[in-house]
């Protein structure tokens, strides 16, 4: 088969959809005002249909009263300060924003039969053009990122999603000609009902957002939603490695693209002596591994995963790789701060769950001095003691789930128990000798201390950079 021709062959049936999703003078609820909130209130506000639009927010009103004031003017409500229960259960149409765990009003209503949807469910319903999906526990960004750098040469590409812009922004001034790279979590999967992008790309499955979802059981039915709902002409680029996504494959469309760190694979991507390679008609050498940037193994398979993507849109093999050897990677992702005194800092903050935080740790062949910590959520810390037994010279913990970390990791290295992020940063680079790594790589989320992953790897930089400073100052 010839990929390229499916995808140009693809054509949206609009008015199929439109039909399906009549807001006409329907009582929608948007929970949450951040920025999905926002663009999913634009869209319903563009639609002249008499839709009566409500927000429920936890923030208080002093909070938000300059971002909602033009939307209230427009006659959106707005209920601040929590959620009441009535304006669930009186709602038609309920859209959680991204990251809204479960509520009780959100469980009363379901219960009622009243649909929720996420935004990109929404935003399904209305787009013009074609869609890929990029799900996984790691590597949705740099994925996403990537893919966009590749395509936007070729195609109208829009990076979209949790790492872009909101699908549902695009959904008005879309045409056939678009293709939205589109960034997905678990929580925007969890309310798809037909969403089903053109190509799909599930990248990894491991133990994540439990407290969120519950059990793993719960997170893999979401995640593993984006395939059930392809339509079998349709494309999915998966993960041979995994068994949970390889055993959905038959799940899913019937064009199926693997790639594999560990088998060769005959339709689809593979390593062989330090190349990665493409195989589809025939073998082709795409790169050598000394010739990509990004560290670890797993960018690896998320270059193979890009390279994948890029060819079912028939992007040259040369403008591909030109792309990935000049692809430097996203911040707060293994990103190298700086070198001081021989002792190397790593910022990985986006390492948010334990398989994250373990691909970081397995990148270095030298001793770590490892910061671990937040907010836990729900994970197995247990199942890091062989890798940090191997390269972990000490750990510092920090964060609401100290506690757990010391139990279940006491044994496997030397730890530390620092107060703020500032006294790991401090404390590790005292501890450190040339030739070490420290490396933040928490394994748990940042919304204990921090405003987000972003904010909790930027104040590590800038404690890295503070004793860059001073100790430059003593020299």
């Amino acid at each position: 088969m010839d990929c390229g021709d499916h995808i140009r062959s693809f054509q949206f049936d609009d008015s199929e959809i439109k039909v399906k999703m009549d807001l006409k003078d329907k009582k929608v609820l948007v929970i949450g005002f951040e920025k999905t909130g926002k663009a999913v209130c634009n869209f319903l506000l563009s639609q002249n249909s008499g839709i009566k639009i409500k927000v429920s927010e936890t923030k208080k009103s002093t909070e938000l009263r300059r971002e909602i004031q033009p939307y209230q003017r427009k006659g959106i409500e707005f209920e601040t300060g929590g959620h009441k229960i009535q304006s669930f259960l009186e709602s038609d149409l309920i859209i959680p924003s991204p990251g809204v765990p479960p509520i009780p009003p959100i469980q009363q209503a379901k219960k009622r039969g009243i649909k929720i949807i996420s935004e990109v469910e929404l935003a399904s319903r209305f787009l013009k053009g074609k869609v890929i999906g990029i799900t996984g526990s790691n590597g949705k960004s740099t994925v996403a990122s990537l893919v966009h750098n590749i395509l936007k040469h070729r195609v109208k590409s829009h990076l979209a999603g949790n790492i872009g812009t909101p699908l549902i922004s695009f959904a008005e001034k879309s045409t056939a000609d678009d293709v939205f790279v589109t960034e997905l979590s678990s929580f925007q999967l969890e309310y798809i009902e037909k969403f089903a992008p053109e190509v799909s790309a599930l990248l990894n499955i491991s133990p994540d957002h439990l407290d969120w979802h519950g059990n793993f059981s719960s997170y893999l039915t979401a995640k593993i939603k984006l395939l059930k709902n392809q339509k079998k002409d349709q494309i999915a680029v998966l993960n041979r490695d995994d068994p949970e996504i390889w055993s959905a494959k038959k799940q899913g469309p019937k064009n199926i693209f693997a790639f594999s760190m560990k088998n060769r694979i005959h339709n689809g991507c593979f390593l062989q002596n330090e190349w990665i390679i493409l195989n589809t008609e025939a073998e082709q050498k795409v790169i050598n591994i000394k010739d990509i940037a990004l560290k670890g193994i797993h960018n690896q398979e998320n270059i193979m995963a890009s390279i994948l993507l890029g060819h079912v849109f028939q992007v040259p093999l040369d403008q591909i790789r030109e792309t990935i050897i000049s692809f430097k990677g996203l911040e707060h992702r293994l990103e190298k701060v700086l070198s001081l005194k021989g002792v190397d800092f790593y910022n990985d903050s986006k390492a948010t769950n334990i398989d994250a935080a373990l691909k970081s740790i397995m990148s270095f062949h030298k001793k770590i001095i490892l910061i671990l910590g937040g907010r836990d959520k729900g994970g197995d810390f247990s199942r890091m003691k062989n890798e940090i037994k191997k390269r972990v010279k000490e750990i510092i913990v920090i964060g609401e789930a100290k506690e757990k970390i010391i139990k279940a990791l006491g044994k496997a290295a030397e730890i530390k128990e620092a107060f703020s992020l500032k006294e790991a940063v401090e404390w590790g680079f005292e501890d450190s000798n040339p030739g070490e790594v420290i490396l933040l790589a928490p394994a748990c989320t940042s919304f204990d201390m921090f405003d987000n992953f972003e904010h909790r790897g930027r104040v590590f930089k800038q404690e890295a950079r503070k004793l860059f400073k001073k100790n430059r100052i003593h020299q």
